[in-house]
């Protein structure tokens, strides 16, 4: 008799879930469940699980069909739950978060990816718990959380007994570190390797941030980009800046323009300026609101850098990228 899977995995996908996020985390699992690439479930499973044998859709379109419904969720060492489209429908019917409940209940740690932090928050199921966030979806986490501070500058958290990602490449590495857990490092660097991923990265890595056009191999310049990033909506001083990052405000200074030619105000600024474009893009607030979070003055102080740097005026902007 064949000794049972050293790691069991229950997976509930949302409405409109991200089908990156699933793949990644999937593949993961296949590759490093048998020797090569022969995919069959040994060391390891996998079953997609729902209400209902009926397809799933993706945020792309494509369905996933799931294996089994939802039952007992003891049978699994996990239960992850794929996020996707925050807006619009529930993203999970009544028994299905139900049965979230019940593996809480049971001790059955839970996994969020992508945005199944939100739909274990709204069950309940976060309470006191650390969660990853997607730096994009940073804003609607706190408009609909007002409780909770989310974790948008690592690519995955892992507390006690809830596992959290911010979605696409990082739900590969959430998985390799569930593989090295319970199977072993070997096993997750080979399914990382097939993957055509350098290497397992660790939950503490940073987010990939807005693409602002700054990128640097120093250290420092790289992680004062990264917080600038991460908090648009109060930036801080130079010198606050400096502190946080444990610096003097000189060498700060002269790491930013050794590294990229500009001063850390004026890629503050460039950081600012890229998210506002993001919003606008976005189309759900008004240039007033979209002012106050991205760290301007006021309206009129992001009219006035937006057109010095455009052109136009950030309404016309939005209308000639709609248009």
């Amino acid at each position: 008799m064949s000794a049972p899977p050293r790691l069991r995995i229950g997976i509930v996908p949302a409405r409109r879930f991200t089908l990156a996020a699933l793949a990644n985390f999937v593949d993961v699992l296949r590759l490093a469940a048998d020797e090569g690439d022969r995919s069959r479930p040994i060391l390891c499973s996998w079953k997609v699980i729902a209400p209902t044998l009926d397809p799933v859709e993706s945020s792309c379109g494509l369905s996933v069909t799931p294996d089994e419904r939802l039952g007992d969720p003891r049978r699994f060492d996990y239960i992850a739950v794929v996020g996707g489209l925050i807006s619009g429908t529930q993203q999970l019917g009544p028994e299905a978060v139900e049965f979230l409940r019940r593996a809480a209940e049971a001790k059955v740690p839970l996994i969020g990816l992508c945005t199944g932090a939100f739909i274990l928050h709204r069950a309940g199921l976060m309470q006191g718990y650390r969660c990853c966030v997607s730096w994009f979806h940073r804003e609607d986490f706190l408009q609909e959380f007002e409780d909770m501070i989310p974790v948008t500058d690592q690519i995955f958290v892992i507390d006690r007994d809830r596992l959290t990602s911010s979605g696409g490449a990082s739900t590969a590495h959430l998985a390799a570190f569930l593989v090295d857990r319970h199977i072993g490092r070997a096993a997750a660097r080979k399914s990382l390797s097939i993957m055509i991923v350098d290497e397992a990265q660790s939950g503490e890595r940073p987010q990939p941030g807005l693409p602002i056009g700054l990128t640097s191999r120093d250290p420092l310049v790289k992680r004062a980009l990264l917080m600038m990033q991460q908090y648009p909506e109060t930036p801080l001083s130079i010198a606050g800046l400096a502190t946080q990052l444990g610096v003097g405000r000189r060498k700060l200074e002269r790491h930013f323009a050794d590294a990229l030619g500009i001063t850390p105000a004026e890629a503050g600024r460039r950081v600012r300026l890229e998210q506002a474009r993001a919003l606008l893009e976005r189309g759900e607030q008004s240039v007033t609101e979209i002012a106050a979070e991205t760290g301007f003055c006021d309206v009129s102080h992001l009219i006035r850098v937006f057109r010095e740097v455009e052109g136009v005026t950030p309404g016309e902007w939005a209308r000639l990228r709609s248009g």
